[in-house]
């Protein structure tokens, strides 16, 4: 089973890729969407690895493939730039998933 890296940017996908993971670099929607598409059908794709930026342009997708699929893990990875806010993030599916808030 693999890792596979959908970026905003090319010094995420240069970097990951020196370490033997392969992905897209995208920055629209659409494209992000066909994207995602074309990973979660990756019979080899156990994991796919997300920048935050593009988690931030469809988030309700995004959670919902989190809370319903099992199989690929979706996981977001900070950009280079480092504002994330992945703590509220999983605070705020595992509300949803219990639906009580934390």
């Amino acid at each position: 089973m693999k890792f596979y890296l959908l970026s905003d940017n090319i010094d995420t996908q240069m970097g990951l890729r020196l370490a033997g993971i392969e992905g897209v670099v995208v920055h629209e929607r659409h494209e992000m969407l066909e994207a995602l598409e074309k990973a979660m059908h990756m019979k080899d794709v156990a994991i796919i690895l997300m920048t935050t930026k593009l988690i931030e342009l469809c988030p309700d997708v995004i959670s919902e493939l989190k809370l319903n699929q099992k199989q690929p893990l979706i996981v977001e990875i900070p950009d280079r730039h480092g504002a994330s806010k992945i703590g509220e993030t999983i605070d705020k599916y595992v509300s949803e998933a219990i639906g009580v808030k934390l």
